[in-house]
């Protein structure tokens, strides 16, 4: 049996915390399907009202190398901008990770923006080896809060 293994990430941004973690976080699935079509071609909540427990799927598309993930919200402290979450199907589960996930928090930073701190812990099946998936895991987490940044900056209201 595999042993668990880990890979951290921070990423600066211009943009204050609370704004950053609302739009990247909480409700990336519904800004991910206007800011990266490309990508992820649809996303909506399975279960839940956004809380603790709550399940969200995304739907991708061809770009991605699977065409599903569901992650439920382990944790939630909206007030600190921190969050855990669990892949429970899709995006390699049952395939190449037996478990996955993700604890998040994004943090003030003292020019008023924000540095985003990304832990993701995973559990690979029997015989799988990493090689160049964790390299493109961080650019698809960066490119996630990247895509939430531009998107704030052009629209100073939102997320207020």
């Amino acid at each position: 049996m595999a042993s668990a293994s880990s890979w951290t990430l921070e990423i600066a941004s211009p943009v204050a915390a609370p704004r950053l973690f609302r739009a990247a976080v909480l409700d990336w699935h519904t800004l991910a399907p206007k800011l990266v079509p490309d990508v992820v071609a649809s996303a909506h909540p399975v279960e839940g009202e956004g809380g603790v427990g709550s399940v969200r799927q995304f739907n991708f598309t061809n770009a991605m190398p699977f065409n599903l993930m569901k992650e439920r919200l382990e944790f939630l402290d909206g007030d600190k901008c921190e969050c855990k979450s669990t892949l429970i199907e899709g995006g390699g589960i049952g395939v190449a990770i037996e478990t996955a996930t993700s604890h998040i928090k994004v943090e003030p930073a003292a020019n008023g923006g924000s540095v985003v701190k990304v832990d993701s812990t995973y559990k690979l099946l029997p015989g799988v080896e990493v090689k160049d998936e964790i390299a493109k895991a961080k650019e698809s987490v960066t490119a996630i809060f990247k895509a939430a940044e531009a998107f704030l900056v052009a629209n100073p209201d939102a997320y207020n």
